[in-house]
């Protein structure tokens, strides 16, 4: 996967407010609170953001990282 790890909510909810701020969001009267949203992987326990198309300008570089996948028994 391409995008941000976080180590907290706190990193990843920053990181979120800083693109929706870039953006713009929301837009007074719009129902869109924010250009991304962040996920928490807890068998791997750190938060990320999946890149979006721009997101390298407010964010830098995304990386690249694997999310182990939760499997049903």
């Amino acid at each position: 996967m391409t995008g941000y790890k976080f180590n907290t909510e706190l990193e990843a909810q920053n990181a979120r407010q800083q693109a929706a701020d870039f953006k713009g969001l929301p837009v007074p009267g719009g129902t869109t609170l924010y250009w991304v949203d962040y996920q928490f992987s807890e068998l791997d326990n750190f938060y990320y953001i999946i890149y979006d198309n721009g997101l390298e300008e407010v964010l830098g570089q995304p990386i690249e990282f694997e999310i182990t996948q939760q499997t049903e028994i």
